[in-house]
């Protein structure tokens, strides 16, 4: 079997307390799926796991009735995970919950980095629950609320039935504006279908991109399939938010095919320069000579790239990279990654 086949996919689930993680997880403890899913939670008592589930407990490992785990972290994550995977029969999937102040980037840079974690899992997507009636005081007292809307694969839009359709738009806009690429669901009392949240692949571009061709073109909700846009020239600027303080801003590029001996010098440079301000990039580069598609992804200073698939005949070679972050320059950005291209 190779590696990829016996890796565990894992999902990171992030929103602020009160948004409605809780009733999702309850929801994945003891709803009749029928895969079995290990759930790490970061402080047991904290969130309200429903008592009523758990079967039977060990020191830190909790049985559901469904035949799903539920475990406490409070030491490292690493040792929990490693810990979940030399238990016999294994699991489908690991579902990890930040604490609703935490910043999911190092949870996903221990899945994304650590190599001995790495070799049993990989990270499958992450999933930030928004509450949408609080959302935009959230983002005026908490940097953390933006960085889990920056930093998410998939949005659940939770508490839609307290807005009205007004404000539903006006943060619905607002999540675009912080992360254009994230698919958003809108939800009531975390009603969102467990296959839209588990199992996506979503952190795995390669296999997003296969599922959504648009997904790093940045312009508007692609989970509706409407792409109708002329040629905007090579970037656009952040887009319009009708909540004014937020500080995370998407800048999206586009050129043609790049030199791979200037391209990989400039990436390089930009995310040790920039890492910090970096929470994710993503790109599909057409590397000059090269038949293959290569797609890179990052997590502030951490980037890997490789080789995806080949160009089909009838695509346009073309080089897409969308950073998220905090006080990014566009302009040098673009001009410095149009340096890049390669000359005819």
């Amino acid at each position: 079997m190779s590696e990829a086949q016996t890796q565990i996919p894992v999902t990171v689930l992030t929103g602020y307390l009160g948004a409605g993680k809780t009733t999702l997880l309850n929801r994945i403890l003891s709803e009749n799926h029928g895969k079995r899913y290990a759930v790490i939670v970061n402080e047991f008592g904290e969130i309200g796991i429903d008592n009523d589930l758990i079967v039977e407990s060990d020191e830190e490992i909790y049985e559901m009735n469904n035949g799903c785990v539920c475990c406490t972290v409070r030491g490292d994550l690493i040792r929990v995970v490693e810990g979940l995977m030399r238990r016999p029969g294994r699991f489908d999937a690991i579902v990890v919950e930040t604490t609703g102040l935490a910043d999911p980037a190092p949870v996903a840079q221990t899945f994304f980095m650590d190599d001995d974690v790495r070799s049993k899992t990989k990270l499958d997507a992450v999933v930030a629950l928004v509450d949408a009636k609080h959302l935009p005081l959230r983002l005026k007292d908490s940097r953390e609320a933006e960085d889990q809307i920056a930093f998410a694969d998939v949005v659940v839009l939770n508490k839609t039935d307290l807005v009205t359709p007004d404000e539903l738009r006006a943060v619905e806009a607002t999540v675009r504006a912080i992360n254009p690429s994230a698919k958003i669901h809108r939800t009531q009392r975390s009603g969102v279908d467990l296959t839209e949240v588990l199992d996506r692949g979503a952190f795995d571009l390669k296999r997003a991109l296969d599922n959504d061709p648009h997904f790093l073109d940045g312009d508007g909700d692609h989970a509706h399939g409407d792409h109708g846009h002329g040629d905007q020239g090579h970037h656009d600027h952040a887009h319009a938010s009708p909540i004014h303080d937020i500080s995370v801003k998407s800048v999206s590029l586009r050129g043609g095919e790049m030199d791979p001996k200037k391209f990989f010098p400039w990436i390089e440079k930009i995310t040790q320069m920039e890492g910090p301000n970096i929470l994710r990039l993503k790109g599909i580069i057409a590397l000059k000579d090269d038949p293959e598609r290569y797609v890179l992804q990052g997590v502030h200073m951490l980037i890997e790239g490789d080789h995806q698939r080949r160009w089909k005949d009838n695509e346009k070679h073309e080089s897409r990279l969308v950073f998220i972050g905090r006080d990014l320059d566009a302009d040098r950005l673009t001009r410095s990654f149009e340096a890049c291209q390669a000359t005819a």
